[in-house]
């Protein structure tokens, strides 16, 4: 297969031999393409786009041969959502919900507590409505034990795979995009469950919290002098385990009942000796629980770095745990048996994914609880607590201890779970009350609804694709036209047609045609010529239009290609003529004057005419590739291309006639102007004796009396001010000179204007007036206090001497005289001087002038503020105490650096940030983080001694306006900011579960 651009020269080969008036139909079919050959099938491996007649690769390998029925459609098969026989129904991750799905189905495992739970009364009675539900209501649970129940309720007996916690994620307000802390959780909800439950008549309903999890340990301090104990109990739902330093639990629970010393400082006041003794300090477990819940530590407080940080190690763990040697009192039951292993997956403590291993209490086998996903633990798989870590390198993983039968080491479990070892497992399952069933069955009707539609929608996409399989199969064998009598269709409705994605639109070949309404020779590459009787099923099934037939082959077109074809060659020729007859020399009174810039360029120019006159067929008719021309558009394009000078148009003046400077053109012979004009036929004509335009003669001769005229006015103006022109000896209202008492005052903005025009008095138009009235309010007052003009104002205003005031009521107008006269005080005060301004203030227009002057400051945009870090070199002894920075420290240096009013010149340490007046502190130290890779939390900012330290405040009502400069002091960095995204999750004051449902109780 040729390349595309040698087939498009194959197309219109015969144009250079052919005039426009000889085109027949053979040339037309020609350019159109008619006559190449089509691709066949495994020769050509894709669609060639020059060819009109390839039908290969358009999408139809799809279709040929068998096909897979489930390529049909893209709809799961609703029954890989159905729960499995003998499984356990999953929890959906509502996007950060994990470490809650984990507890949820621990909890129901437990079959006391679900057992208690469902004891509990319900208010589902004002949800009953006769015998059964209302239908056209939904169920919605009022409180967390309504939500537990229910939720137990689809976790024992939905016939769906996983379900939805969402109502009760919601019911206590977390947050399902943010991970929180898994332990605090669990207590935090316990505590709710317990205060909730504690309003039950029931018994067995409202102790269930403590018989279930409720143990007592007693702290005794022994006083080594008199050997008195005191003991003060406490109850507890979970023991805290330190792990760091300890490789099994056994070692933890030792430590955690380890004897501690009092010496020292740390005396202990003994009530009985009346004074501080040495004294020993441990903890006596006095009764355990049924559940016995063991927290992990594996998340500490790093203090070096300031955040938390996860605790990798491997910690041994037994299935059979015999807690009686740790009691008090011996002889009971003190055997437990593993139940659960919850788990943390990855590196970070603030990031990761939480996962459950929990035995089956009835059956004693172990699964594994993922979210949705719930996979049975058997075999090689029974490894509790080993779950593959997230993003972590193996470099840094250590490897795993070698257990025994019976034991499990783990590096990710944070809790263990152990029940006390029973004779018997249960085998009584326990029953859904009836509203909850109902419910439950409600909602499995639903899902047996579903299922339903989905295996529906499922045949009715498949009969589709099979009906468009069959069809395909039929057309695309009858698609090529061969001789028979052919239509043009567009390529892209015909990949479409092929495409099972999509539905099949009509045929739309509007985008093709040219102004003619017939079909333009540059559109055959994305068009395809197929046969009369594919197009006649094509049309009659989807309709459309319009129809390209043979008679859809636009003459016009090929006529006026053919044209601009041969024009473009007899250009190359011209071009060559014209170059030659530019070398010989022109007669002073032989010749034609042409833009030497016309000259240079006419050979593109008369490409792009002619490329015009080739391209309007295309866009004459308002359409270009299938869409009307934004009318905007078109009219920029048309102001743009009336900009743009044509041929000669360069050496034309303003007024339409030859301009006066000769160094813009130049003189050529008749012969070459005559090859020109048949390539520009309506260029502007300056035969040699043409003289140029006489109102610009004019123009020249006043402009350059202009000229001479501002020379010597300026020069009259700095003679008779030349101190003023050279900003010498000028007068200072903070420092008044003694020599007068009156000064004049005029606009800054006259005196640079003035001094420009001095400067360069043939570039700058003269000023000829003072034009005071901007100092003044609509009223005719001043608008600027003394004091103000002594500081900030001084940039707006120019002090005069009253001799040079004199000068300027002569040289200049003044349309209002300002001065300030100074004045010895009065009788009161004789020793004050007072300076009186003429006109006075206007104290309401002044009012007026400040406010809005601080309402720009504070809604600003995209303004430039500075941060100057201060380096404090001192090192503190410890080297790993985090140091901060006192206010004291803060006001001494914000006094050195004054806030920036014009230019700013950076300094060292200093960074210059875009801001807005409406984004937060927060956002802010964000930016700064970046700029000098300092966390937030690390970060003291103060701006004129003021601290800055409320995150939610905006830079506007913080008093930071554009050129600030902001200090900042940064505690001592953390360890690795090579992961700023890593930072950016621990740089916030943690919230916690702070505004949810678990902290309302």
């Amino acid at each position: 297969m040729a390349p595309r651009l040698q087939l498009e020269k194959a197309a219109w080969r015969w144009a250079e031999t052919v005039r426009p008036e000889e085109v027949s139909q053979e040339h037309i079919e020609t350019a159109y393409r008619i006559w190449l050959e089509p691709c066949i099938r495994g020769v050509c491996r894709r669609n060639c786009k020059g060819n009109p007649n390839c039908l290969v690769g358009i999408g139809e390998h799809i279709w040929l041969g068998e096909i897979d029925e489930n390529s049909f459609h893209n709809i799961d098969d609703p029954n890989c959502e159905r729960r499995k026989k003998n499984s356990f129904v999953g929890l959906t991750n509502l996007g950060a919900t994990c470490y809650v799905n984990t507890f949820l189905q621990v909890w129901f495992l437990n079959l006391e507590l679900r057992q208690a739970l469902y004891l509990c009364p319900s208010t589902c009675s004002d949800y009953m409505m006769g015998d059964g539900i209302q239908e056209e209501k939904d169920y919605e649970p009022q409180t967390i034990c309504e939500h537990l129940q229910y939720l137990f309720a689809l976790l024992q007996n939905s016939n769906r795979r996983y379900i939805d916690p969402s109502g009760f994620v919601k019911a206590l307000g977390l947050d399902t995009g943010q991970q929180q802390d898994a332990q605090e959780f669990s207590k935090l909800f316990m505590s709710l469950l317990e205060d909730t439950l504690s309003k039950q008549k029931n018994p067995d309903v409202r102790n269930i919290v403590q018989q279930q999890f409720c143990g007592e340990y007693a702290y005794v301090t022994v006083c080594n002098q008199c050997g008195r104990e005191s003991k003060l109990l406490s109850k507890f739902y979970e023991l805290e385990l330190n792990i760091q330093g300890h490789k099994q639990l056994t070692d933890c629970i030792s430590e955690f009942l380890k004897e501690e010393k009092l010496e020292g400082d740390n005396r202990y006041f003994c009530e009985n000796c009346q004074s501080k003794q040495n004294a020993t300090r441990k903890i006596r477990l006095l009764s355990l629980p049924c559940t016995l819940n063991l927290q992990l530590m594996r998340f500490v407080f790093d203090r070096q770095t300031g955040h938390k940080k996860k605790l990798n190690t491997y910690i041994g763990f037994s299935e059979i745990l015999d807690m009686e040697p740790y009691v008090e009192h011996k002889g009971g039951s003190y055997v437990y048996e593993l139940s659960a292993v919850l788990i943390h997956r990855g590196v970070s403590a603030y990031s990761g994914h939480y996962i459950a291993h929990v035995k089956d209490p009835q059956s004693g086998e172990w699964y594994k609880f993922n979210d949705e996903d719930i996979e049975k633990m058997e075999g090689k798989k029974l490894q509790l607590g080993i779950e593959e870590d997230l993003a972590e390198p193996s470099k840094s993983q250590t490897r795993k201890p070698k257990c025994g039968k019976g034991t499990h080491c783990s590096r990710n479990a944070y809790m263990l779970v152990y029940r006390l070892q029973t004779q018997e497992r249960p085998s009584t399952t326990i029953q859904v009350p009836a509203f909850l069933q109902e419910l439950v069955d409600r909602d499995n009707s639903k899902f047996e609804e579903w299922c339903v539609e989905m295996a529906e929608m499922r045949k009715q996409s498949v009969d589709k694709g099979k009906a468009k399989h069959e069809e395909v199969k039929e057309l695309y064998q009858r698609l090529p036209a061969g001789a028979e009598p052919y239509e043009f269709v567009s390529l892209e409705w015909l990949q479409k047609w092929l495409d099972e994605s999509t539905p099949t639109k009509p045929i739309d070949n509007h985008a093709c045609l040219c102004s003619h309404d017939k079909l333009h020779p540059d559109k055959i590459s994305i068009m395809k010529r197929i046969s009369e009787y594919a197009a006649d099923i094509f049309y009659s099934r989807y309709g459309g239009g319009p129809r390209l037939t043979v008679k859809a082959l636009c003459k016009e077109c090929v006529v006026e290609r053919c044209r601009v074809l041969r024009l473009k060659n007899q250009l190359n020729e011209d071009y060559k003529t014209v170059n030659n007859l530019l070398k010989a020399t022109v007669k002073s009174n032989d010749g034609f004057w042409v833009g030497k810039s016309s000259l240079r360029s006419w050979r593109q120019l008369a490409l792009e005419q002619l490329d015009e006159q080739d391209g309007d067929a295309d866009q004459s008719n308002g359409k270009m590739n299938g869409n009307t021309l934004n009318k905007d558009e078109s009219k920029e394009e048309r102001k743009e291309e009336e900009e743009e000078l044509n041929f000669n148009e360069d050496i034309l003046c303003p007024h339409g006639e030859l301009c006066i400077s000769e160094n813009e053109r130049r003189l050529v012979s008749k012969e070459a102007w005559s090859k020109l004009q048949q390539y520009f036929p309506k260029a502007p004509e300056f035969p040699s004796y043409k003289e140029c335009c006489s109102q610009c003669k004019i123009l020249e001769r006043e402009g350059e009396e202009n000229e001479a005229l501002h020379k010597m006015i300026a020069n009259e103006q700095k003679t008779s001010l030349p101190n003023l022109f050279q900003d010498k000896n000028r007068p200072c209202l903070s420092n008044w000179p003694e020599e007068t008492d009156v000064l004049y005052i005029v606009s800054q903005f006259f005196v640079e204007e003035w001094r420009k025009f001095v400067r360069k008095p043939t570039r700058c138009s003269p000023v000829s007036s003072v034009g005071n009235s901007a100092l003044l309010c609509p009223h005719g007052g001043l608008m600027f206090t003394f004091a103000s003009m002594t500081k900030e104002d001084s940039k707006l205003i120019a002090l005069i001497w009253p001799s040079e005031w004199q000068m300027i009521q002569k040289l200049f107008v003044v349309d209002h005289i300002i001065k300030i006269t100074r004045t010895e005080g009065g009788d009161a005060n004789p020793s004050e001087t007072q300076y009186i301004s003429e006109p006075k203030l206007c104290p309401e227009c002044r009012e007026g002038l400040l406010c809005q002057q601080q309402r720009d400051l504070r809604e600003y945009t995209q303004a430039t503020i500075y941060i100057h870090k201060v380096v404090d070199n001192k090192k503190s002894n410890g080297g790993t105490k985090r140091q901060k920075i006192s206010h004291q420290n803060y006001t001494a240096y914000q006094k050195q650096v004054i806030r920036r009013s014009m230019r700013h010149r950076k300094v060292r340490g200093e960074k210059a940030l875009l801001v807005s007046a409406n984004q937060t502190l927060k956002e802010l130290k964000i930016q700064i983080m970046h700029a000098f890779s300092v966390a937030p939390f690390d970060q003291n900012l103060s701006i004129d001694g003021k601290i800055l330290s409320d995150d939610c405040a905006t830079l506007g009502t913080l008093g930071v306006i554009p050129e600030s400069v902001i200090l900042l002091k940064a505690d001592e960095p953390i360890a690795d900011y090579a992961a700023m995204d890593d930072v950016m999750q621990v740089c916030m004051p943690e919230e916690g579960f702070k505004g949810t449902g678990l902290l309302g109780h």
